[in-house]
């Protein structure tokens, strides 16, 4: 999933950012009224109108992003290149049709010796789950077959669009409060130095309350991992999920997670990381699907 939250939050800052300069260029963001005060209704409708156009837009080409940016060749499931592509398919299809998907997902492969999978989508019906060969060269049958399992959980259980709506409401939130800051700034300066006063504002204000926000967004991808964990147990079984959850952590062990370790479902990069993770600490997940 972290690459697929990745891909996600790096598309979502470009076209956030491309919105308002053309929003910008077009005259549309005039929250400033003649007496040189915020209008904060009309900021207010501004920022929802770039904040959730950006997210849902980075949502509509998420698949389609995810295809390009990594290459992921995606398997013909009625002709198969071979019986190791025809397993595979089955495999996520099988697992789909349990969790009672009605629209099989895409599924895909990536040349990487990193050790990770991913889903990905617009919506439940227009899907896909992506696998690096480094996974399937490095993981048993078990293990492979709980992060499937994990991977459709997350598209069964809608996260993409959960996450498309809470990074609506932060960038929101980010938008409106850093024109705020920005304008108490520019309050401060010269009339002639306001102007680029503010505009330099909003760029610095707006990276750190994005930044705010993301931590927000990482928080509540944790939690979701751990719903995923628990559908993937429902799916392919208890013992298999935590299987996959046991080589991973055995795979961080055996490299430097300072290369391409970032893993199958993330592999935590340590308790002092763990406000900017996607993913919680693997010795948690464990714990609780034992505890389940």
């Amino acid at each position: 999933m972290f690459k697929r939250l990745s891909l996600f939050i790096l598309t979502n800052v470009l076209v956030l950012t491309m919105i308002m300069i053309i929003l910008s260029l077009l005259g549309v963001n005039n929250y400033i009224g003649t007496d040189g005060n915020i209008m904060f209704g009309q900021l207010l409708v501004f920022s929802a109108v770039i904040g959730f156009t950006g997210s849902f837009f980075s949502l509509a080409i998420s698949r389609w992003m995810a295809k390009k940016l990594m290459g992921v060749k995606v398997i013909n499931p009625d002709s198969p290149n071979s019986s190791y592509e025809r397993d595979l398919v089955e495999r996520v299809h099988r697992l789909s049709r349990a969790a009672g998907l009605t629209v099989m997902p895409e599924v895909g492969l990536y040349n990487s010796p990193e050790v990770n999978a991913f889903a990905t989508g617009p919506s439940k019906r227009r899907s896909l789950v992506a696998v690096s060969s480094g996974l399937l060269e490095s993981m048993d049958d078990d293990a492979v077959e709980g992060v499937l399992a994990h991977e459709v959980a997350h598209i069964a259980n809608g996260d993409m669009v959960t996450m498309t709506l809470l990074q609506g409401v932060i960038n929101t939130f980010v938008v409106f409060l850093s024109r705020i800051a920005a304008w108490a700034v520019a309050q401060l300066v010269d009339e002639d130095k306001a102007a680029i006063v503010h505009l330099i504002s909003i760029f610095v204000f707006q990276i750190a309350f994005s930044i705010l926000g993301s931590i927000v967004v990482m928080a509540y991808s944790r939690y979701r991992e751990f719903h995923a964990d628990r559908g993937g147990a429902d799916l392919a079984g208890k013992d298999k999920m935590i299987h996959a959850l046991e080589s991973l952590r055995a795979h961080v062990n055996r490299v430097d997670t300072r290369q391409e370790s970032l893993a199958t479902m993330k592999i935590n990069g340590g308790k002092k990381k763990m406000l900017f993770s996607t993913h919680p600490d693997l010795d948690e997940r464990i714990r609780r699907l034992h505890a389940k």
